[in-house]
């Protein structure tokens, strides 16, 4: 077994600490945060992810598993230090490696034995070379140190189960050293491991996720089409889905990708195709799609209603998928700000990402509109004129189409996952607007009456 640190303690590095201590390694995770440090040798997670608190607290009563904001301690005679920071996007759509080159130093400074180090952030090609570099610059002892790549594919809210029954690993070493290091690090998980150099392994990582967001922007704008042809996106998808050079993986429609991974990972690659005098059309063209899918329910209720000025409008979800409470690049992001510039008293429901948007949004009036948190869904759905469903919790799939009739003064719906069954909707009399899908007709009349007051709707 190893001796690991890992520099970072977000989705990827506190999840690759936490899984190798599960599999026998002493590991030791670092963070400059001095309160989340304390926090995680409480057991308790920074991060919402089902699984993940569980090991911690055992491998940490193993004595397996350590937090500390003292890097050199951590790195000074470590095996392995594997680097889990993050990279954000640049204004350029670059990746801003400014973390990566502190951690570097740091290493550089610490380390007093032969070390491995290990980059789990996604990097653009060739930027492990620049990192062996950057810490050959700064070397203080006279130690064999090397880098290698070794990208994550891990799916925020289920990162634990992905990790531990990973499709495989990918690492990049350019020495035998290197090599059986990482092979030796992984080979207790007991899944495949392809070997490849550092740059391969690089884009790997980006192909990978590009051609997701790829499938996912094709299938929206096929659903698109769908919707003036007259087809069903749902059975469309289900038929191409037996098609093993196609599979059944990333066919849903809905408004479109959104996370820590496609829309920065596919903005990085555009970027460096472009420093390298190339032009990746077919990425760029799923950015644009996804860029657009994201209103698209919002336009057409804009086109649908007179205004939202004044209107009681439910919103369900606001994190960017189910199993997080993240919200970087979600749906909501985009469509909160354009109902409150219109005047929406917005009643919206999350069951763990209600907090972190309220730290962008805090409760009360913001702009011409209001947003008010609510502790369930019929708290949101009740007296309503409308509702969007931006994220498809379980505890949103699990509500019946017949309380949206019951509970909201207009019973209009826009599910931007495609949740419910159309013909179910329409049934329970609930005008119900997806994606690739026909529309359910409106049931009511002109002026939809509920405790005496009225609400004016466009045919």
């Amino acid at each position: 077994m190893y001796k690991i640190a890992v520099a970072g303690t977000g989705y990827v590095g506190l999840v690759a600490g936490v899984t190798f201590s599960e599999m026998g390694h002493q590991v030791t995770c670092v963070d400059i945060n001095e309160e989340k440090v304390a926090l995680m040798k409480t057991g308790v997670s920074p991060i919402y992810e089902e699984g993940l608190e569980e090991l911690m607290q055992k491998n940490y009563f193993l004595d397996r598993l350590s937090y500390t904001t003292d890097y050199n301690a951590a790195y000074k005679d470590a095996d392995a230090i594997f680097i889990g920071v993050g990279t954000p996007e640049r204004a350029d759509g670059s990746a801003d490696l400014t973390h990566i080159a502190t951690v570097a130093r740091q290493i550089a400074e610490s380390i007093k034995k032969d070390c491995l180090v290990v980059v789990k952030s996604t990097v653009p090609v060739g930027t492990n070379d620049k990192v062996e570099q950057f810490i050959q610059d700064f070397l203080v002892n006279d130690v064999q140190v090397e880098v290698a790549s070794n990208p994550e594919f891990l799916a925020q809210g289920s990162a634990v189960h992905d990790t531990l029954q990973a499709d495989r690993f990918i690492i990049g070493t350019e020495s035998d050293w290197a090599r059986d290091i990482l092979m030796g690090i992984y080979e207790p998980f007991g899944r495949p491991i392809v070997c490849v150099n550092r740059r391969s392994a690089e884009m790997i990582k980006y192909a990978s996720n590009d051609f997701l967001a790829l499938k996912i922007s094709y299938m929206n704008d096929i659903a698109n089409l769908c919707e003036l042809v007259g087809a069903d996106i749902q059975d469309v998808a289900e038929g191409m889905s037996f098609d093993d050079r196609i599979g059944g993986k990333f066919l849903n429609a809905g408004i479109g990708y959104g996370g820590s991974c496609f829309p920065k990972d596919t903005k990085a690659l555009t970027s460096l195709a472009r420093e390298n005098g190339y032009e990746l059309r077919t990425v760029q063209s799923a950015i644009s799609v996804n860029d657009d899918q994201k209103t698209k329910l919002y336009k057409e209720a804009n086109k649908r209603l007179i205004t939202f000025n004044g209107l009681k409008v439910a919103v369900l979800g606001l994190t960017f998928k189910p199993g997080t409470d993240d919200l970087r690049e979600a749906a909501s992001l985009v469509n909160v700000p354009l109902l409150l510039e219109q005047g929406a008293d917005i009643f919206a429901y999350d069951p763990v990402g209600a907090s972190n948007f309220a730290k962008r949004y805090p409760e009360g009036r913001s702009g011409k509109g209001a947003i008010t948190y609510v502790s369930n869904i019929e708290q949101a759905l009740d007296d309503a004129n409308v509702c969007f469903i931006f994220t498809e919790w379980n505890e949103v799939k699990v509500v019946v189409p017949d309380r949206y009739k019951e509970l909201m003064r207009t019973p209009l719906v826009y599910d931007g996952r495609n949740i419910y069954d159309v013909k179910e909707m329409e049934a329970a009399g609930v005008e119900y607007h997806s994606v690739g899908r026909r529309s359910s007709k409106f049931q009511g009349s002109k002026g939809v009456k509920k405790n005496g007051n009225s609400v004016l709707i466009k045919e």
